[in-house]
């Protein structure tokens, strides 16, 4: 018999027919060593083939008298055109383990060489594609044979049996013994990894910008014009009790400081202006009504830092707490986030609010701010309402924008402020900022449409660097 029947007899295990005949491969799950230690028998003695070629029969184990004849003929013999010449490795006689399903080409066997080593000469190398060839057989064989005949598969990967014990032989000299003991392999036990999830009461997110806008007009432009150079710096900072852990509390904090200059050359006293100063604090606390609705109360705080000058004079504009105001509602809150978390929206109604302007700077006109001549503060008593909206439209553009209003039955003012981010890496940002202001009790101006009515907007370009949690 040549290599070439064997693995026609190989094939032939796959059959169904063939599940009484090859039990000799599957020994009961007694002998816990016959995984490790499986040595075929009688592994000297040789069998000349007719072609002259040695063949150990310790490799067939005895399995070629346990295959009828007439099952080699059902493999069409055209299949096995390559000729192997290599021994074929005793571990493939290991009684069947299954570890995984192993999806197979349709193709029973490959006939394209894995390798060429030299081109027009397929002898040189052949022994790599005859050995992928056997190992292809043989993971084909086994995997038919698990699907077939699962019944009579007793090892699994996850439960072999134990590895044999080794010992091992060594002299002492000093007692002329000789000492049997164990080799235990060494082995370091993983620390077992333990998952901890803390509880995050507080969310927290975290915004810092620099921005700058810049323009050079040459003397001769024929247009004319001015050079100018804009800054912008903004920090914001917002905390919030997690719904997740308090289902029935309203807690949200938001602080955030800006300062924008602009150089003035037309100011012959000063080399730049401020074009924007505000410190503003705002609180949200509420406890939950009905599924979105709370009990809440509001406050909030803005002034600025910095003195601000009308333009070629030493007359204050505005100075730190001159103006300021602080603002307190309480009334009913509406919270919504969308399941994806992209959209927050608070929309709160304060029937009962109390509201504080101050102007503590003397050098200042406090009738402008609606204050008593001789005095620094002002009480009102009216109502409020406020909204809130934070939407992050895609991964680069987010909208943050916030309404609030305030009238004590007497006068109106509102803010509405704007700000859309988009955001072109880590930390590159365009920003468009606009902020809306009206005022029933506004101080006249020469121009009688921008009395009540306030805007300021502001497009930059700059740096930023964000967290949150």
């Amino acid at each position: 018999m040549n290599l070439k029947h064997y693995l026609a007899v190989t094939l032939a295990l796959t059959a169904t027919c063939a599940s009484s005949q090859v039990t000799s491969l599957l020994p009961m799950p007694e002998p816990r060593n016959i995984i490790y230690d499986y040595v075929p028998s009688d592994s000297t003695e040789l069998i000349v083939t007719e072609e002259g070629e040695e063949i150990n029969p310790a490799f067939f184990d005895d399995l070629v008298e346990t295959v009828p004849a007439d099952t080699i003929m059902l493999i069409p013999e055209e299949v096995f055109t390559p000729v192997l010449t290599t021994l074929f490795p005793t571990y493939n006689l290991r009684p069947t383990v299954f570890d995984t399903l192993h999806i197979q080409d349709s193709l029973r066997i490959a006939t394209t060489p894995v390798v060429t080593l030299v081109d027009g000469n397929p002898e040189v190398g052949a022994w790599i594609n005859e050995d992928a060839l056997r190992t292809d057989l043989m993971k084909r064989v086994r995997q038919n044979y698990i699907i077939g005949h699962p019944e009579l598969i007793i090892y699994n990967e996850a439960h072999l049996p134990e590895p044999p014990r080794h010992f091992t032989a060594t002299v002492d000299p000093e007692t002329a013994r000789i000492v049997i003991s164990e080799v235990i392999p060494e082995f370091t036990a993983k620390p077992e990894l333990e998952v901890v999830f803390g509880k995050k009461h507080w969310l927290k997110e975290f915004n810092v910008n620099l921005q700058f806008s810049q323009a050079f007009v040459s003397p001769n432009w024929y247009q004319g014009g001015n050079n100018s150079l804009n800054a912008l710096a903004s920090v914001f900072y917002k905390v919030r009790l997690n719904p997740a852990f308090h289902e029935n509390l309203l807690f949200e904090n938001t602080f955030q400081y800006k300062l924008g200059m602009i150089n003035s050359p037309e100011d012959k006293m000063r080399d730049y202006s401020i074009s924007e100063d505000l410190f503003q604090w705002n609180m949200t606390a509420g406890y939950k009504s009905t599924k979105r609705w709370y009990y809440s109360m509001n406050a909030q705080f803005k002034t600025q830092f910095l003195n601000n000058y009308k333009k070629g004079t030493n007359d204050l504009k505005a100075a730190f707490l001159s103006p300021s105001e602080l603002n307190v509602g309480i009334g009913m809150t509406y919270n919504y986030t969308n399941p994806k978390k992209t959209l927050t929206f608070d929309a709160s109604i304060s029937p009962l609010s109390w509201n504080m302007k101050t102007c503590v700077n003397k050098r200042m006109d406090v009738t402008s701010f609606g204050i008593k001549a001789g005095h620094k503060t002002v009480h009102e008593i009216g109502s409020s309402a406020e909204g809130k909206l934070s939407w992050q439209i895609c991964d680069n553009i987010a909208l943050r924008s916030r309404l609030f209003v305030f009238s004590d039955y007497d006068y109106l003012q509102s803010d509405f402020e704007n700000t859309l981010m988009f955001t072109i890496n880590k930390f590159l940002t365009t920003q468009i900022y606009v902020h809306m202001r009206y005022d029933t009790s506004a101080d006249k101006t020469d121009d009688d449409d921008w009395r009540k009515f306030m805007l300021k907007e502001i497009l930059s370009f700059g740096f930023t660097y964000k967290f949150n949690t």
